[in-house]
């Protein structure tokens, strides 16, 4: 643990660089492969939408000694149709249909009863409407839209509009790669799987929000001199606050995932398994977004800002007036290139200048 945060110190101070910037390409390919994946995902095999929105019967049965295949063989032989059948750890079966009358549901319910060993008044049974999930889409389209405008106006009043669009672009790459996953995988999608999504959004402004805030402070004034591009401050920025990302992220995810392993898999409660999932995806997503993508994107922004682009000038042209002086070759020759880095990461080093002699001894 030392040595990692031996690491971190060298991280902020410079003396270890890791080149984020400089491989934006590569970050841009792995989030495009991961963005076209969710994708296909998302038009080839859909969502699997709870009852929630779709609408149907769904009947909790605990401490069931039937089978899922005995429960499944009752609920179809009672509605006609396919049923949807599930058993957690604690034992509780799982049995949802398709909407369903007062007086069929009660008549499945007595069945279950009888099948699985369980009293009638146990069985917990919820008939909800596809009206209601047509809502609920409805009202989270409102939340993410409101959210997005808000994000937008402090973003671009207490930074500038370019890392507004970089933050949001951050914000659309965790939501359809989370959303992605849960229609690769199959997992189904509740009204908890929603908040989880609104929820991880915040997470994700945040991590990002705090990069933003460290490169505005190394860029304050950056075109007025010609020691430091646009992209490299930027990238010292995120290596100053890699560290701290991948700390918070950890910590974030350890609760999440004993939530998983005891909330859901002991206890078997089920929303927490629907919250906590699409928390760990979206977190996860969103730790990557806000290192590899959301300041990459932010420099490909700037490079369009005329200031910045004579500021990367400056220095290129400053630098190789260094090697010349320093080689006396041409600085385009590869082997000058490196000696021109070289020459620039010791620059700040202290000059050992030779001993004249005293004028009597001359």
């Amino acid at each position: 643990m030392s040595r990692f945060s031996s690491v971190g110190q060298k991280l902020y101070r410079g003396e270890v660089n890791l080149n984020i910037i400089g491989r934006s390409k590569t970050w841009y390919m792995v989030a495009a492969v991961l963005l076209l994946i969710s994708i296909a995902a998302l038009l080839i095999r859909g969502l699997n939408f709870g009852i929630e929105f779709k609408g149907g019967a769904d009947f909790s049965v605990p401490n069931a000694t039937c089978s899922v295949s005995q429960a499944r063989d009752v609920a179809e032989s009672a509605t006609g149709g396919q049923s949807i059948v599930t058993e957690s750890a604690a034992g509780t079966v799982r049995v949802q249909t398709e909407p369903l009358s007062v007086d069929a549901s009660t008549q499945l319910a007595r069945e279950l009863a009888v099948t699985c060993g369980v009293a009638y008044e146990e069985i917990k049974i919820q008939v909800v409407g596809p009206t209601w999930g047509a809502e609920i889409s409805s009202k989270a389209l409102q939340g993410l839209v409101v959210f997005l405008i808000l994000v937008s106006i402090f973003l671009s009043l207490y930074f500038e509009w370019r890392m507004a669009v970089a933050a949001l672009v951050a914000l659309a790459h965790d939501l359809i790669i989370t959303v992605g996953i849960y229609a690769l995988v199959g997992i189904e999608v509740t009204p908890a799987t929603v908040i989880g999504l609104l929820t991880i959004l915040g997470y994700s402004l945040y991590d990002t929000v705090v990069v933003f805030d460290k490169v505005k402070e190394n860029t304050r004034g950056i075109a007025g001199q010609s020691v430091l591009t646009y992209d490299e401050a930027a990238n010292l920025a995120l290596n100053q606050t890699f560290v701290r990302s991948i700390n918070t992220s950890v910590v974030a995810l350890l609760p999440i995932l004993a939530i998983i392993v005891v909330g859901a898999g002991l206890l078997g409660a089920g929303t927490l398994l629907d919250l906590s999932v699409v928390l760990l995806i979206g977190m996860t997503v969103g730790t990557f977004s806000s290192l590899f993508v959301a300041t990459p994107v932010l420099v490909h922004l700037k490079h369009r800002q005329p200031e910045i682009k004579a500021l990367a000038g400056r220095v290129k042209a400053r630098r190789n007036q260094a090697a010349r002086a320093r080689t006396g070759e041409d600085p385009s020759d590869e082997s000058t290139a490196i000696a021109v880095e070289v020459t620039t990461l010791t620059d700040s080093a202290p000059r050992v200048q030779p001993k004249r002699k005293p004028r009597s001894q001359r």
